[in-house]
């Protein structure tokens, strides 16, 4: 027999509806995935971090840069290797990352920090994970390889040649590039 409440209106629900309404509301409410953040431990730090410490990433918090209009991240080349390094820089108010990693035939691959799909999720950012970019929210794995060559669905935002400037010494991705994809970083990511 099922139990059903009668409220002040005249309304019946039964417990089972009850449940499956609180249910739906705490999935939405956390936000929940189906491989939230490939990490089977369950420990949900990987996006937290001290604003002076250095995480296991690659990044330095506390060296994040402010870019101006009329400026650029500047990127020397003899720091990018096959060990992707993550640069953070804040436009116009908005945190956000890019990514440099040396690709198997020597050319430097730059992207956005933030997965195409998974974009409005704090945990919409990638790390390394062996030859792989993992982004932490959907769990998917790219192979460095692929970094600005595929454009679209789930991987790393590509930042193509003609958004950037590469010479022998440095790549710098322009204020304008940078602006232009705040939009891609929600608040909240990487928190």
């Amino acid at each position: 027999m099922q139990t059903e409440t009668k409220n002040k209106k005249g309304f019946r629900f039964s417990a089972a509806a009850f449940a499956a309404v609180v249910l739906v509301l705490a999935f939405a409410v956390t936000g929940c995935s189906s491989n939230d953040s490939g990490n089977s431990n369950g420990d949900n730090s990987a996006g937290s971090s001290d604003s002076n410490s250095v995480d296991d990433n690659n990044t330095a918090a506390s060296d994040s840069q402010d870019i101006k209009e009329g400026e650029g991240l500047v990127i020397p080349a003899s720091e990018v290797s096959e060990t992707a390094k993550f640069y953070p820089v804040t436009v116009d108010g908005t945190r956000m990352e890019v990514a440099a990693v040396k690709a198997s035939d020597g050319t430097i691959r730059t992207a956005f920090n933030t997965c195409q799909v998974c974009n409005g999720s704090p945990k919409a950012y990638f790390e390394q994970s062996g030859n792989t970019l993992q982004c932490q929210n959907c769990g998917n794995k790219f192979p460095m390889d692929s970094v600005e060559v595929e454009a679209n669905g789930c991987n790393p935002v590509p930042i193509f040649d003609e958004d950037k400037t590469v010479t022998d010494e440095s790549i710098t991705v322009s204020y304008d590039t940078l602006q232009a994809n705040t939009y891609r970083f929600s608040p909240n990511w990487k928190q």
